[in-house]
């Protein structure tokens, strides 16, 4: 069953310098159960994505254009009261800095009793149980003592699971996770992420997980969707882009990654930088980094193309599997 269904997304920014258009028409789908990887490099609008699936852009910023559809429902068309009731309950964000869902004046227990009772009526005692027994989920040890100490008392790693805590306190249907693992160390940041897993499987709830990293979500999306300047240029079930990449920048990103390789061969590194996205060149937006790009990609922006089962491109010479390809 559908959880989020985001169709042609749009949100903009107005500045000095000009209109950006940080998500340019996004559509993707989730589904019970489900998590998607929102892949790519800093400024591609990944982030962005995710705070206007919860409303959370502040002005210059704006939506401007498209659908969010949780549960049936059209969130752009909610009132602020109605999406105050949402957040935090049935669709959850766990920010990249704790700090950002961390209050440093309150002991930990009054946060999260509070983010219990803020959308249920039960007892102090009934949410406070609730709240030991998410952070031991999260591998906090002594959770019942560590309920009364402050943000500062952690570690960065400590504050992130925390967060990551409050955002599963309420069983939700949707989880958006904004780089969450970045201040954690590796073997930290795999037990995030089997429980992740886990708490998928067992619960139903559908999970966008955004990171720069690749290699993050090779072992827990089921599938991928890249951005690049504000627009998705390839989706699809995580194995088969990650087998084989269609898109010049996907292969870039997948090529970049210690290990990908063979023993001794040199990491990949895509050439010149992200574009200005007030000023973004006419055609592909990849085009001026690309060795593939011919006068065709810089004529026109290609649109998203079917290229099979679940998967879409955005590119005018594609890297396709013969099956494909023909």
């Amino acid at each position: 069953m559908s959880v989020l269904d985001v169709r042609d997304l749009q949100t903009h920014f107005f500045t000095e310098a000009g209109v950006v258009k940080a998500v340019d028409g996004v559509s993707f789908s989730l589904n019970e159960g489900e998590v998607l990887g929102l892949v790519g490099e800093s400024g591609s609008g990944k982030s962005v994505t995710g705070f206007s699936i919860l409303r959370l852009v502040d002005q210059p910023g704006r939506v401007v254009g498209g659908q969010i559809n949780f549960r049936g429902q059209d969130l752009a068309g909610l009132s602020d009261r109605d999406m105050r009731g949402l957040r935090g309950n049935k669709i959850a964000m766990i920010f990249q800095d704790p700090m950002m869902t961390l209050n440093p004046v309150l002991r930990i227990e009054t946060q999260m009793v509070e983010a219990v009772r803020a959308h249920e009526r039960v007892s102090p005692a009934a949410a406070r149980d609730r709240a030991i027994k998410a952070l031991a989920k999260v591998g906090i040890p002594s959770p019942e003592e560590r309920l009364a100490a402050y943000p500062h008392q952690f570690s960065g790693g400590m504050r992130q699971r925390v967060a990551i805590a409050i955002a599963l306190l309420n069983g939700p249907d949707l989880i958006v996770a904004d780089e969450p693992t970045t201040a954690l160390d590796v073997t930290i940041q795999s037990q995030i992420l089997a429980e992740v897993q886990e708490l998928a499987r067992e619960t139903g709830t559908a999970l966008i997980w955004i990171t720069h990293d690749l290699a993050v979500v090779a072992g827990l999306a089921d599938k991928i969707s890249v951005m690049y300047a504000g627009r998705i240029v390839e989706t699809g079930p995580t194995d088969a882009v990650l087998a084989a990449p269609g898109h010049p920048y996907t292969e870039g990103l997948l090529g970049s990654i210690p290990g990908h390789g063979r023993r001794g061969e040199r990491l990949t590194q895509i050439p010149g930088m992200a574009p200005n996205m007030a000023r973004l060149p006419d055609g592909c937006a990849f085009a001026p980094r690309c060795t593939r790009a011919s006068d065709a990609c810089r004529a026109e922006a290609p649109a998203i193309t079917e290229i099979g089962p679940g998967r879409a491109l955005r590119c005018v010479h594609p890297s396709l599997p013969a099956e494909i390809a023909q």
